[in-house]
């Protein structure tokens, strides 16, 4: 070692250097690899929300909006939830719904028969979910048709069902949500 030049602190400069580089670009190609690969690339982030929409659907159109706000989650006051479709009234036949999440928690639009009862009055199990075995159509996929688990905040789903004349509940089933009055009817002529 040759003290007069300081070659071994370089050295050990350079080293370190390099060691950093190797590390930053292993952990900037993990990152890379695990965005792609990820299994839905549509869910909220820290620089945002990543949005989507849905393709031409055949039928009439029912654009639904879901929405929470409140402190429910954190035990301070009543869970407040909206569901809305647009238009309410529609032909029968071909009904496409197009289902937007503009809250901060999933949801998921499930189509049922109106019940004898009224909006509102399906009874809630011990899960805080009511019964979906008359359902006649469901759209929880994130940015995509169809089932799966639940729209994430900022996403849409969409679902095409045929129905007939009558009147029809939409709900949010997620967990309290339609305890909560997460529903909406939609009348079919």
């Amino acid at each position: 070692m040759n003290s007069s030049t300081g070659t071994a602190p370089r050295r050990g400069v350079v080293a370190l250097a390099v060691s950093l580089v190797v590390v930053l670009a292993a952990g900037s190609a993990t990152l890379i690899v695990a965005v792609a690969n990820r299994r839905t690339p549509f869910r909220n982030s820290s620089f945002g929300v990543v949005t989507c929409a849905a393709p031409q659907l055949p039928g009439e159109t029912v654009n639904v909006t879901l929405s929470d706000r409140g402190n429910a989650m954190m035990g301070r006051g009543p869970m407040m939830v909206t569901l809305q479709a647009d238009p309410s009234t529609v032909r029968g036949g071909q009904v496409s719904f197009v289902v937007h999440n503009q809250g901060g928690l999933a949801h998921e639009l499930i189509i049922l028969p109106l019940p004898a009862d009224g909006p509102g009055t399906r009874p809630t199990g011990a899960d805080g979910k009511i019964g979906e075995s008359q359902s006649l159509g469901e759209a929880s996929k994130s940015c995509a048709q169809g089932v799966g688990d639940g729209i994430a905040p900022g996403s849409t789903s969409w679902v095409t069902v045929s129905l007939k004349s009558g009147r029809y509940e939409l709900v949010c089933d997620e967990p309290w949500h339609y305890a909560a009055g997460m529903l909406d009817v939609l009348t079919v002529h």
